[in-house]
């Protein structure tokens, strides 16, 4: 577990004033406020040197954050440490490849020790719950596949956290995550920047990073962009650092061994209620335990054999049945998109009037596709050129600009609903129609 006390904002905050102070009165020392000739764009783009540039560092305890850190003390900057405990409970403590738990906290305290950076840690495990883990279990006993590492980036990570290093003074916030952003100024922002996937196409982690917003990605910066993973734990080794070789984060942080329903079911008791497995033809195929035990495209075990495969087509909720069907019952060619976050140079509405060809991504693992943004009376939906299998809502889509690492992050939004091949929509709409025996 970490050592230390965990500060609450205000205590990190104070510190930062007298930091400054003492920043402030060494810098007068050496003259440094009086040139005046333009100083160098530094190598976070700002007109001034690094050593009076502050910047905060998320540090969750893992090898990129870490090497993030390390990386800007190397360069001059003036770097402070936070560390977000967001829970602490049972196997996810000391489980490898948790985030954000006890070993974590520990592990990021030690580096900033070897760093020489001042390192603290915030108390969030209220605001975690109330805006991660539980609208998680809302929406998956819905029967949607939410993303949680979307939300935690929305409000803990890019609100909170943000809004906390712009109190300590900070100029910029930095992660360890592999996205590059760059310059894109215009008349009424030259401070304005977009994002563009990183250079290393395997740690790509823009789909998670789609809704961070225009004012917060113009304060943030992602140092990792241009490098591997390789060479980040070459630059961990280098630094001596006590993380180099520790284990990824792996799937969802706050669900210990990957057991989702153990989750739901503590936040939502009756979530897991029993019902049918209903072929979309209408048959009546067996019974389940609870919906939240299955997901959109699920093959094996179903619990159920006709002697033809079958999978997960749909999951109804209201009704509380699992809809199954064959493989080409999967196949998506439209979604339609809630909670959109566009980041183009135009508003949504005149870019996608006429249809904006873009590249689609409805999962982190996949490449981005051709597709087609609208924007009109039907909502906001994209086309997709390629089908893809298994689309559920609550999933995120995510637009670019191309296929490779100098594609732009155009933003996207979360998939409301989405439409199947004709054949396939209508056999289901017919069956969502169909009353549910008592």
């Amino acid at each position: 577990m970490h050592r230390g006390p965990i500060l609450s904002i205000s205590a990190a905050i104070a510190f930062g004033g007298r930091s400054r102070q003492i920043v402030r009165g060494a810098l007068q020392a050496k003259g440094a406020d009086r040139y005046s000739e333009r100083v160098p764009v530094n190598t976070l783009d700002f007109d001034k040197r690094p050593e009076d540039t502050r910047v905060v560092v998320a540090m969750s305890g893992g090898v990129d954050s870490s090497v993030v850190a390390g990386l800007l003390k190397r360069q001059g900057y003036d770097v402070l440490g936070i560390t977000l405990q967001l829970y602490d409970h049972g196997a996810a403590v000391h489980r490898a490849g948790s985030c954000c738990a006890g070993q974590d906290i520990d592990d990021a305290r030690r580096v900033s020790e070897t760093l020489g950076i001042p390192h603290y840690v915030l108390d969030y495990e209220k605001r975690f719950r109330e805006t991660v883990i539980n609208p998680f279990a809302e929406a998956y006993a819905m029967g949607e596949t939410p993303v949680p590492c979307v939300a935690c980036n929305q409000t803990v990570k890019f609100a909170d956290l943000l809004a906390t290093a712009k109190e300590l003074g900070a100029d910029a916030l930095a992660t360890g995550h592999y996205i590059r952003s760059a310059a894109n100024p215009t008349p009424d922002n030259p401070n304005r920047r977009a994002l563009f996937r990183p250079i290393d196409s395997d740690r790509d982690q823009s789909w998670f990073l789609f809704a961070t917003t225009q004012e917060q990605i113009d304060y943030l910066r992602f140092p990792l962009g241009g490098m591997s993973k390789a060479q980040v734990r070459e630059l961990a080794e280098e630094m001596g650092l006590v993380v180099a070789r520790k284990a990824d984060s792996q799937d969802i942080c706050f669900v210990p061994q990957g057991k989702y329903a153990d989750i739901i079911n503590k936040v939502k008791p009756n979530a897991a209620l029993a019902g049918d497995i209903v072929h979309m033809d209408g048959r009546v195929l067996g019974r389940h335990e609870g919906i939240v035990h299955y997901t959109i495209g699920q093959r094996k075990g179903l619990g159920v054999a006709t002697g033809e495969p079958l999978y997960v087509v749909y999951l109804d909720a209201r009704s509380r049945r699992v809809i199954v069907g064959p493989r080409e019952a999967l196949d998506t060619h439209r979604v339609y998109l809630r909670d959109m976050n566009w980041l183009g140079d135009r508003a949504l509405e005149d870019d996608a009037r006429d249809g904006f060809a873009c590249y689609a991504k409805v999962r982190s693992t996949r490449p981005p596709t051709p597709a087609t943004l609208h924007c009109d009376a039907q909502g906001i939906y994209v086309d997709l050129a390629v089908g893809e299998p298994g689309v559920a809502p609550g999933q995120a889509c995510v637009l670019y600009s191309a296929e490779g690492a100098d594609a732009r992050v155009y933003g996207g939004g979360f998939i409301d609903r989405s439409e199947r091949a004709a054949d396939a929509e209508e056999a289901l709409k017919t069956l969502l129609a169909t009353p549910v025996a008592a």
